[in-house]
């Protein structure tokens, strides 16, 4: 399991450390059940605050990510579907809103821009 921090993302270092487990758990690559290392470890390793690393667990866990079982550690939760789903329709809108703002910022109008959309779908059905 590889977490890379950037000093250039604008997002916060947990919000980082979150962003890729979160992907990682989805994606399957972190297994539900798996244990992932424990705050201190994961602290080290990136070399940053053991406070930096609580604060991406609870927010994992907040969203049903992860559980911590206390003094076995921290897992994979068992993922819900509908949950995961939830997580990228939330992306979806975000990106979705970043290129409405971008495409108002041009004088792109809405039907240009869902004609773009189509466009862009027509061609990944070849």
């Amino acid at each position: 399991m590889e977490i890379f921090i950037s000093n250039r993302d604008e997002r916060p270092i947990y919000e980082q450390i979150s962003s890729q487990l979160k992907k990682m758990i989805i994606s399957g690559e972190i297994k539900e059940g798996e244990a992932l290392p424990s705050m201190r470890v994961l602290a080290k390793d990136l070399r940053i605050s053991v406070i930096t690393t609580k604060r991406a667990y609870e927010e994992l866990e907040k969203d049903g990510f992860i559980v911590t079982v206390t003094g076995k550690g921290t897992f994979a939760a068992e993922q819900n579907s509908q949950l995961i789903k939830e997580e990228k329709l939330k992306s979806i809108e975000l990106k979705m809103k970043d290129i409405w703002a971008e495409a108002s910022l041009c004088g792109i109008t809405r039907e240009e821009l869902l004609e773009m959309f189509e466009l862009i779908c027509g061609e990944e059905q070849v």
